[in-house]
């Protein structure tokens, strides 16, 4: 974990952010930027925490502790998305909420453990 796990990301499920470009390839204008968030802002550590949880208590995985390296330098604290153009003007929204989105995102990864080396 960077620094102190404090920086904030917005996270969104694979299928919301591929069904997001899918609306904006054919409903999109021209020239537009539109920008694709999940308006799920989640600090790193705390993302971690959850898989950590889900791991040991669906999977019953040993996880390790949480490693804690130098922040990188110049690491930006938090990346915000204003998806509201998406929003309003295409009426895109992510289908699957946070929760149930890292669920499936554990999931998968367990159900694919030759994608990892951890498990």
């Amino acid at each position: 974990m960077y620094g102190d796990g404090m920086h904030i990301r917005d996270w969104l499920y694979v299928e919301d952010h591929c069904r997001a470009i899918d609306m904006v390839l054919h409903k999109g204008l021209p020239g537009e930027v539109y920008n694709i968030g999940g308006n799920n802002e989640y600090p790193n550590i705390e993302l971690v925490s959850i898989i950590r949880r889900l791991l040991k208590d669906e999977y019953l995985v040993k996880v390790p502790d949480v490693r804690f390296v130098e922040d990188r330098k110049g690491h930006d604290r938090r990346y915000a998305i204003d998806s509201s153009k998406l929003r309003h003007e295409l009426g895109w929204k992510p289908e699957v909420t946070f929760k149930d989105g890292i669920r499936r995102t554990v999931g998968w990864y367990m159900e694919h453990k030759d994608y990892i080396n951890i498990v």
